[in-house]
């Protein structure tokens, strides 16, 4: 009987890099274009982008409240401002271009992912998000308030 290979499709030294990079440039060009309307569309003026359900169903920031303004700020070279607006996703961000760029260079190199978060890192992101949203609404910690 024949070997069968069970390795994926996008593995396979056959598979083109066009088709190993689908995915990335869909992905990279949906967030380019999400950054680009953000840059464009100034979500300090009221009416361009519905409001945090949270906020307007309790009056709490979230930990993603201010994420559009910081966006924008950053967009626009204002990383000060794009700290008061939203602290976590600043943050974040270095982390989402890392990621996204070992992402693209494994699929270049026709490489299978290396790391897929188990649930240790999945909960203490979700923690730090908890965290984050308590104490952006205590009176002493008002500084991280959008």
């Amino acid at each position: 009987m024949g070997s069968v290979s069970t390795s994926p499709r996008w593995r396979s030294r056959s598979t083109g890099t066009a088709a190993r990079l689908l995915g990335p440039a869909t992905a990279g060009t949906a967030g380019l274009a999400a950054v680009v309307l953000i840059a464009l569309v100034n979500p300090e003026h009221p009416g361009h982008y519905p409001v945090c359900p949270t906020y307007a169903l309790t009056g709490l920031y979230c930990p993603g409240c201010g994420g559009l303004r910081a966006v924008h700020a950053l967009a626009h070279g204002d990383p000060g401002l794009a700290l008061h607006r939203n602290l976590l996703v600043v943050l974040a961000v270095p982390f989402m271009i890392w990621a996204y760029v070992a992402w693209v260079r494994r699929r270049v190199l026709g490489r299978r992912p290396r790391y897929v978060p188990g649930p240790a890192p999945v909960l203490a992101v979700v923690a730090l998000g908890v965290v984050f949203a308590v104490l952006r609404n205590l009176p002493a910690f008002g500084w991280l308030a959008p």
